[in-house]
């Protein structure tokens, strides 16, 4: 009809006249219209759908496959720098939301997503994912009881992991204050989010990197929804936590709001002000127990040296008193000196026979010793005879 306006695909004019005068387009063109039109009006679109047709990352490191509903199918790839990203593993049938830019193909006139990121939609396919990632957790033993650290009974210093605005970190600091205060390290971090599991990972190798560690770590948020807790069931917070040096206590949510990091800490508290109270002791308890300890060991004491008293009195009586210790010696002196002169007496006859002995023995010897004198002396003169007459 004359009076319509044609629109010029490839140039983006529009112009009048007549079908007459429709510029003629090669397929190229067209195509190549298309692929502009198509990438620069869904340059970044969220696709929600099921996953079809997935086998895995190719050879090439590639992934390939569709997002469709019961209407249509869509063809998806990922490339591997984007695959080898992503926290959310796929799997046939899984319900995903997939963030990426559509673009055409012109060689076969056809479109697709580029996918950058994927999450599971809906509650059922996050539990679904959420399950299976505990059992694959729970089968490396990280949530064993027996890897579990007893909490210190008094830290010194105590690092939170959380946002550093809203009720949460005021509960557990005035909490904290109201107890036993003690020197707290806020670390700041998103608890919601696709940046929170990244953070809060960082939060916690940053403290345990710290020259000067915190004895005690709290990784807290408020109440939400699955998926506004979901960072907290990432697998990297869980390995996180469990090669912290420094014992973790979670507070995530409220008492009956369960994520990984609550398997893999090393306790569970129901909410943030639990954890404040599970990680120090009410000074005035604490200041009331001392004295109580204080009496009973003064007690204890006082019991130990009476009994002990009474066991040296009573040593004390068996034992003898000077008096009869000296009148026992001078009973021995007495019956000594009664003794004395009869021993001397026999000591002294004893002695004189041994030497009335010895003086016999010696006359004897001296009667010889004369006699032989004698017979010398005899010989003698009788010699000197005979010399003389014989002169």
């Amino acid at each position: 009809m004359a009076g319509e306006a044609d629109f010029d695909p490839v140039t983006g004019e529009i112009r009048d006249g007549a079908g007459s005068n429709v510029t003629e387009y090669s397929v190229t063109d067209i195509a190549h219209a298309l692929k502009r039109s198509i990438e620069e009006r869904f340059s970044h679109v969220r696709v929600r759908g099921e996953i079809s047709g997935y086998r895995g990352p190719h050879s090439s490191g590639h992934c390939y496959f569709s997002i469709k509903d019961e209407n249509a199918k869509l063809d998806a790839v990922i490339w591997r720098g984007s695959f080898s990203r992503l926290r959310s593993k796929l799997q046939e049938g899984l319900e995903v939301i997939v963030t990426g830019k559509i673009t055409s193909y012109p060689g076969k006139s056809s479109y697709q997503i580029i996918v950058d990121t994927v999450e599971p939609a809906g509650i059922g396919a996050l539990m679904a994912l959420l399950e299976e990632r505990r059992r694959m957790l729970a089968s490396e033993g990280l949530f064993d009881a027996a890897r579990k650290r007893p909490l210190p009974y008094l830290p010194r210093t105590i690092g939170v992991i959380t946002s550093p605005t809203g009720a949460v970190i005021r509960d557990i600091l005035h909490r904290l204050n109201d107890r036993f205060p003690r020197h707290v390290i806020v670390w700041p971090v998103r608890v919601q989010g696709e940046t929170a599991a990244a953070e809060i990972v960082a939060a916690i190798n940053g403290f345990n990197q710290l020259v000067e560690k915190p004895d005690l770590l709290i990784v807290a948020r408020g109440g939400g929804s699955l998926e506004d807790l979901w960072p907290f069931n990432d697998e990297a917070i869980v390995r996180a936590v469990a090669a912290s040096a420094i014992p973790v206590i979670s507070a995530i949510g409220h008492e009956t709001d369960t994520t990984l990091i609550d398997h893999v800490a090393d306790w569970r508290a129901p909410t943030p002000t639990a954890a404040a109270e599970k990680a120090v002791p009410v000074r005035a308890d604490l200041v009331s127990e001392l004295a109580s300890l204080e009496a009973r060991q003064r007690r204890a004491m006082a019991r130990v040296m009476s009994e002990r008293k009474l066991r040296l009195e009573s040593a004390a009586r068996s034992l003898p008193t000077p008096d009869d210790v000296m009148a026992n010696v001078r009973q021995r002196l007495d019956g000594l000196a009664l003794r004395l002169p009869g021993a001397l007496k026999v000591n002294v006859q004893r002695h004189a026979v041994a030497l009335a002995g010895q003086t016999g023995r010696l006359s004897l010897i001296l009667l010889h010793q004369r006699m032989a004198e004698s017979r010398r002396r005899m010989v003698d003169a009788g010699q000197r005879n005979v010399r003389a007459l014989q002169v």
